[in-house]
């Protein structure tokens, strides 16, 4: 209960649990598009945006980083179509290629400041590699809370359009639906969310953070506005148990603890949820047949 009323804990637990909630939300679209490859790709390119963004400031200042991490998201967008539209390389390919590119000039970048002299205060930049959500500060809480409410209030607003889209995207052309703003809204929601999640989750964990409440929610519902819910709640549970977990152990870091819980909400689910395995071994069973 000591832990519970901590304000270090408050503060962490409500920050994580609303970057959770959205990611849930905004990652099942993602995964139900077949694009969750594209966030892990974004997640690792964001890391060279943070570094130099804090070698042109000089200072770790929350919104600066963050705005270095959303350019850097969209430049390795751009570059995965521009591979793709250009090339024979495969979707697959040009993740793996913009993927470790990136990443790799993040780490070089990394190693420069840490071994330069002009550079001071670097501690601290590593934890945007595997998060460090235990050092959150109110800014980023605020900046979260802020990224995560734009992310679902553009959500609501093209809801019905969105879904159409996902689910039939010629009928959705037909209809009068713009495919292309569509996909640039759920790109543009999706590295916002993983730029301000960096510092909590990593750049390594944070598109576990996108992916695996998607599986949760379409593992115990078929209905689209029921799917996104319990993957935002499924993320937001993930992240308290996680958050408490860590603070707790001490020693357990807590992006790992968030994504461990959430992988274990996976594993229950596919084994008890309506779709789960052993409810459709069950039905098999008695019905001689594969469920619907």
């Amino acid at each position: 209960m000591d832990i519970l009323t901590s304000f270090t804990f408050l503060i962490v637990a409500v920050g994580t649990m609303v970057l959770a909630f959205a990611g849930g939300m905004v990652g099942t679209i993602s995964v139900m598009k077949g694009q969750s490859l594209i966030g892990d790709a974004i997640g690792h390119a964001t890391f060279p945006g943070i570094v130099l963004a804090f070698m042109l400031i000089g200072v770790k200042e929350t919104y600066t980083l963050a705005i270095g991490a959303v350019l850097f998201g969209i430049l390795a967008f751009l570059a995965i179509q521009m591979i793709t539209s250009h090339s024979k390389v495969t979707l697959d390919g040009a993740l793996a290629l913009v993927l470790s590119s990136f990443f790799g000039l993040g780490m070089a970048l990394m190693s420069f400041v840490q071994g330069n002299p002009d550079f001071e205060g670097t501690q601290g930049l590593n934890d945007y590699i595997f998060g460090q959500a235990a050092y959150m500060l109110r800014s980023d809480v605020y900046l979260i809370i802020t990224a995560s409410f734009i992310s679902l209030f553009i959500l609501g607003a093209f809801y019905n359009q969105i879904r159409i889209y996902v689910f039939d995207p010629v009928f959705s052309r037909t209809a009068g639906i713009n495919n292309n703003l569509m996909n640039f809204i759920i790109l543009v929601v999706t590295i916002l969310l993983i730029s301000v999640g960096l510092k909590a989750v990593g750049a390594i964990l944070i598109v576990n953070l996108l992916i695996a409440p998607a599986v949760i929610g379409q593992l115990w519902s078929s209905r689209f506005s029921i799917v996104l819910l319990i993957a935002g709640c499924s993320g937001s549970i993930a992240a308290f148990l996680g958050t408490y977990i860590s603070t707790a152990g001490q020693d357990i870091a807590t992006g790992p603890a968030i994504i461990l819980t959430l992988s274990a909400l996976m594993v229950l689910s596919l084994f008890l949820a309506p779709k789960g395995i052993m409810r459709r071994s069950i039905y098999k069973r008695r019905m001689g047949g594969d469920m619907p």
